[in-house]
């Protein structure tokens, strides 16, 4: 799993070596989910927006059962994906755990910041317990699924389209200032080993496509990543 290109040095080098159970590309051919079949109301284009100033209330929660990936708002942004530039800011509102339904992002890399209640989110690199106060970082491209482990949630996301987000060198504020390494944790490493009939949902271009799977792809048993000088196992 490449988050830069080939040739990039090494010290600019992010990249995963994934051990699976099973290729990643073993699915059925993706097809497009039409915006009137899921709850997210998905904006991409955003050549369009007026300059009026605007402004909103709260999103209420669903009537209706809707998981993280149906419960997502787009309420601003700037770029585009195919640029590979700006972002994008959706709210989520969720009310139901996802079940059997996977995700990744191919636009860009989310940032998550709950607002209302945990996420438990299952990725392919491990597991993450993400509570309001945190924020989670899920690389482009990344599989995961979304648990609920208090019920109802809501919070914010930011899509990254551009240059992936990195911790910023102290520099002249000293060595106290800005967050740290420290402040920071990585998965729990975990792996799924289940077959049955799931679905890989992924957004590209700001739409959803969907692929029938016969297996759980959190199934990386092992992996060795490279991080801007730092190679772990």
């Amino acid at each position: 799993m490449s988050g830069t290109a080939f040739t990039a040095p090494r010290a600019h080098n992010r990249r995963s070596w994934l051990y699976r159970i099973r290729p990643a590309a073993v699915h059925k051919p993706f097809t497009c989910i039409p915006a009137d079949a899921t709850g997210a109301r998905l904006v991409a284009n955003f050549a369009e927006t007026p300059p009026n100033q605007l402004r909103w209330d709260p999103l209420p929660m669903p009537a209706a059962p809707a998981d993280f990936i149906d419960g997502w708002v787009t309420m601003a942004g700037n770029g585009a994906t195919e640029s590979m530039n700006g972002c994008a800011i959706h709210l989520y509102v969720t009310n139901r755990p996802v079940q059997n339904r996977f995700f990744y992002d191919a636009d860009g890399e989310l940032l998550i910041v709950p607002q209302q209640g945990r996420l438990a989110i299952w990725t392919e690199l491990g597991k993450l317990d993400v509570q309001p106060f945190e924020i989670a970082v899920i690389p482009r491209g990344v599989r995961f699924l979304v648990a609920l482990p208090d019920g109802e949630v809501r919070g914010y996301i930011c899509e990254n389209f551009g240059a992936l987000l990195q911790l910023p060198d102290l520099g002249p504020i000293g060595s106290n200032g800005l967050a740290n390494p420290r402040d920071f944790l990585t998965p729990n490493a975990a792996y799924e080993d289940r077959e049955g009939a799931f679905e890989l949902v992924a957004k590209l271009n700001g739409v959803l496509w969907c692929a029938d799977i016969d297996h759980s792809p959190l199934d990386v048993v092992a992996g060795t990543a490279i991080t801007r000088r730092t190679s772990t196992t």
